[in-house]
């Protein structure tokens, strides 16, 4: 969704590398996790009260920024939410037309979102911010901040930490991928900093093949 000139600034070499292993996953990505959700209450959970807070407040449009495969955004979708995924994967975003032909996907990026302010009722990002330097979170939450409406709604899900581990093998593919485990008072204070009122805190110790604990935040930016 966002469209680059030669006026544009270079683009991070985190987003390229970013882009470069999940162009390179897409596929299997999709399969090994096509059925995940069933087996994760929490997250049910999670999405069930993002997706009832923006009902209760008139619904509107939802973006899943760093969608994937779209199965969030299908789940967001299945849940009555008005929801369209973005993502900078554009192998992710051919994978999910394809598995979800009945919901809008475009190739962009959390750090230039190609939305007018005040565009949206919600924004989820579901393991999206883990793979930017914390140094870039700040403005990454502003943007979060100036594409929802008053009252809108963000929902976060995280590696709960604080460490940098760098992935070599993932999902059967060779790559080179950092993950930010990040602390959630952290991402509260920088939520916090953009203006979002942090209304819910989640701290889960991990479940399957999970290799460490989780965090939700449910937040909202202030009605005018």
């Amino acid at each position: 969704m966002t469209v680059s000139d030669a006026t544009s600034p270079p683009e991070p070499s985190f987003l390229r590398s970013v882009r470069t292993a999940y162009d390179t996953v897409a596929v299997d990505y999709e399969r090994l996790l096509r059925t995940a959700l069933a087996e994760m209450p929490m997250d049910r959970a999670m999405l069930g009260a993002f997706a009832d807070l923006v009902r209760a407040d008139g619904a509107g449009p939802v973006a899943d920024l760093g969608c994937g495969p779209g199965r969030i955004t299908s789940h967001l979708h299945a849940l009555g939410l008005d929801v369209f995924g973005v993502d900078l994967s554009p192998e992710m975003v051919a994978v999910a037309r394809r598995a979800h032909p009945e919901i809008r996907f475009e190739e962009g990026s959390m750090t230039g979102l190609d939305l007018a302010d005040g565009l949206l009722a919600g924004v989820v990002a579901w393991y999206s911010i883990i793979h930017t330097p914390p140094e870039r979170l700040p403005a990454v939450f502003e943007e979060f901040h100036r594409v929802l409406a008053p009252g809108g709604h963000l929902l976060l899900a995280f590696k709960a930490g604080d460490e940098l581990r760098h992935l070599d093998h993932a999902y059967g593919h060779d790559l080179s991928l950092d993950v930010y485990w990040l602390a959630p008072d952290r991402v509260a204070e920088l939520a916090g900093r953009a203006g979002f009122a942090v209304g819910t805190r989640v701290h889960r110790e991990p479940e399957g093949h999970e290799n460490g604990p989780q965090a939700y935040l449910l937040a909202r930016k202030p009605a005018e």
